[in-house]
């Protein structure tokens, strides 16, 4: 009978949950923001960790909260991190060269410890820390590398590179001998809308497409959507293992087959590999 099919479909009555707060440093930015979004659209309610005076634009419209605060201002991080549930640290200075790498290295490692304090202190049930690739072993042949392969420092080339490794290692130390709920993403180079910087690949990608890249070394790279790299962060919320890394990742490219691509759908001419 119809009243027993309608009976057997009804769904019982459930009290309304608060949705959960959640944290995110860096929102302003092009990972940070597009984090943002994608927990919004999950039922997050988020806090957005700005500095004073930044450029907010990747935030406007978004229905959230901002709290003022810096890497370097504690105080301010336990501020921002009070009440949130969830934290997701995806604040860093990402610049391939800079003239002061002691202020990278405060920003990145001394930061990050900050901000894993300020959320330990505060009760975050979960924190996924946004590391990188650069971060990760290299391979002897050359072949793709995942989470396993074995890395040290002193193979680690470059001042950013060196900080995410720094990071990352101060918090795992800090999941071994604190008990720090931590879960580590490591993105590949992230590509898409709002990189309003931009970062160094968005550069990248902007000179090629107006034929600002003459040529281009014989290397490749990994590269990804930056919405699937917020899709990993809440799955590595969601779904990751305390102290596990993973990587976020798209696709294998060489930087002939990236740059070409570009510069073909820009109308642009290839660049032509460099002459060593």
């Amino acid at each position: 009978p119809a009243a027993i099919q309608a009976a057997s479909f009804s769904r019982p009555t459930r009290p309304t949950l608060t949705p959960p707060l959640t944290l995110v440093t860096g929102a302003t930015g092009f990972v940070g923001s597009a984090v943002a979004r994608a927990l919004l659209a999950r039922g997050h309610r988020v806090r957005a960790l700005v500095r004073r005076g930044s450029d907010r634009r990747n935030l406007t419209g978004l229905d959230l909260d901002l709290a003022e605060g810096d890497l370097s201002d504690e105080a301010s991080l336990a501020r921002a991190a009070a009440g949130c549930r969830y934290v997701m640290h995806v604040a860093a200075d990402y610049r391939i060269w800079v003239p002061n790498p002691d202020a990278m290295l405060r920003a990145n490692v001394e930061g990050t410890r900050a901000m894993m304090r300020a959320a330990l202190a505060a009760g975050a049930e979960r924190i996924v820390h946004c590391s990188s690739v650069a971060a990760l072993g290299l391979t002897a042949d050359g072949t793709p590398a995942d989470e396993a392969t074995p890395v040290s420092e002193a193979a680690i080339v470059g001042i950013y590179k060196k900080s995410k490794f720094r990071a990352e290692q101060a918090v795992l130390d800090m999941v071994r001998d604190q008990g720090l709920p931590a879960v580590i993403v490591n993105p590949a180079a992230p590509i898409g809308p709002r990189d309003i910087k931009p970062t160094p690949t968005g550069r990248m990608v902007a000179d090629a497409a107006a034929g600002k890249v003459p040529a281009y070394i014989d290397t490749g790279l990994c590269v990804v959507h930056v919405d699937d790299v917020a899709e990993g962060h809440l799955l590595a919320l969601e779904c990751g293992r305390i102290g596990e890394r993973y990587i976020l990742g798209g696709d294998n490219l060489l930087l002939r087959d990236l740059l070409g691509l570009v510069a073909r759908t820009a109308g642009r001419s290839p660049p032509h590999q460099a002459v060593r």
